[in-house]
């Protein structure tokens, strides 16, 4: 079958993965003995707990660990490995915030400012609307825009460009909107959504620790209000990712919490399609006491994500933020996602991201093959699947040699 769909709940998945991880977990042994419990607890289908992803965290062996949260993303997807095509535009690097970590806020009066307006934005996006059915857009808290902006410029964009899904504002953008429009989350939601708002992101999560947001994001949306807001999103009919940033302040036991917050409201509403687990980048930032993620770090937080959150379909490595041979080691550790072609980002490159723009669908799925997958690319909600098929390279014209 090369194309099929699915329902925004199951975001693609097998129906009965539960059952062929069950299958999948009796069939193999050699399990490390402090393993055994979190094992048992997978085929059963019982989440895990604190004490569980602390286990996951200090094992010595991360090979094990990868190999058993590669067990529970072939049990929903098997070989599946899922992009998309879509490019970033962010609206304004203007915010009335300013994170220790982000290196892309500038104040309204600094000389690299910029804020699009409607007609900007569309001759932007117009650059690469052929080729995207996706635009990622997120950007600064600008003083001057409230919901009224944004309904104009997704009217906007939907008019001129239909086949394009709108996937934009973090939760703090969300909160921002709000309190300029004195409206509530699901008022502001609704009326966008109406304007042709398809998803949110999950960006602005962070560590959900208020502590920790104190001092990395300190004005930034409390934890309760980021899974309020993403709640609020899920009533209406909105899907949305999720994210956690980690590297910075934070124990390992506030990055687990975090991912039982977000599991817990992910069984609730059934509204998270994805978790997008990214680590700092240090570069040009405010931030010298954060701890930096090794890569073997960020294999073992990606699996571990994977085997924390059932409720979560898909575990995206994010391969802007940790590059693409990461990502493509990813897809044996848990994820089943890589983002898409993106085309332009600058948040993650002005934080140090050094990861090319330029891919297109068959260099994306070349990764995909390097890493023993089958690439589909998906749409931005995970209802609409078809299995890439690279083009056949041309073939190059052999000159013939003159024999004198």
């Amino acid at each position: 079958m090369a194309a099929w769909t699915s329902s925004k709940v199951d975001a693609g998945s097998n129906q009965d993965w539960q059952e062929r991880l069950t299958d999948s977990l009796a069939k193999s042994d050699g399990w490390n003995t402090s393993l055994v419990p979190i094992v048992e607890k997978l085929s059963s289908g019982t989440p895990l707990d604190l004490h569980d992803g602390l286990v996951l965290f200090r094992h010595p062996n991360l090979n094990e660990i990868g190999r058993l949260a590669h067990a529970v993303r072939t049990a929903r997807f098997d070989d599946r490995a899922f992009f998309n095509s879509n490019v970033h535009v962010n609206q304004t690097n203007v915010c009335v915030l300013a994170c220790k970590f982000c290196a892309f806020r500038r104040s309204k009066k600094a000389n690299d400012a910029y804020a699009l307006d409607i007609e900007a934005y569309l001759e932007d996006l117009a650059k690469y609307a052929p080729h995207v059915d996706e635009v990622h857009s997120v950007g600064g808290l600008h003083p001057d825009w409230g919901v009224e902006h944004y309904e104009a410029l997704f009217r906007a964009t939907r008019e001129r460009f239909p086949h394009i899904t709108i996937k934009a504002l973090t939760a703090v953008e969300i909160k921002h909107i709000s309190l300029l429009s004195n409206l509530t989350f699901t008022e502001t939601l609704t009326r966008l959504k109406d304007a042709g708002l398809g998803s949110l992101p999950g960006g602005g999560a962070e560590i959900l620790d208020d502590g920790v947001r104190a001092i990395i994001c300190n004005g930034k949306e409390s934890s309760q209000e980021y899974l309020d807001i993403h709640r609020a999103a899920h009533n209406v009919g909105l899907p949305t990712n999720c994210t956690m940033l980690f590297g910075t302040i934070e124990t390992i036991e506030q990055r687990l919490q975090h991912m039982i917050s977000l599991r817990t409201l992910g069984a609730e509403t059934k509204g998270f399609q994805c978790f997008v687990p990214y680590p700092f980048l240090p570069d040009d930032t405010r931030l010298p006491e954060a701890q930096l993620a090794t890569g073997s770090e960020i294999l073992r937080t990606i699996a571990v994500s994977r085997l924390m959150l059932n409720s979560i379909p898909h575990i995206k490595a994010y391969r802007m933020n940790i590059g693409d041979e990461l990502a493509e080691l990813a897809l044996q550790f848990g994820a089943d996602d890589i983002d898409g072609t993106v085309q332009k980002e600058s948040i993650m490159h002005l934080a140090g991201s050094t990861t090319p723009l330029d891919h297109d669908r068959f260099q994306l799925s070349r990764l995909i093959n390097d890493a023993g997958c089958i690439p589909v690319q998906r749409n931005t909600t995970y209802e609409r699947f078809e299995l890439y098929v690279a083009p056949e390279p041309k073939r190059r014209k052999i000159l013939r040699v003159v024999q004198e």
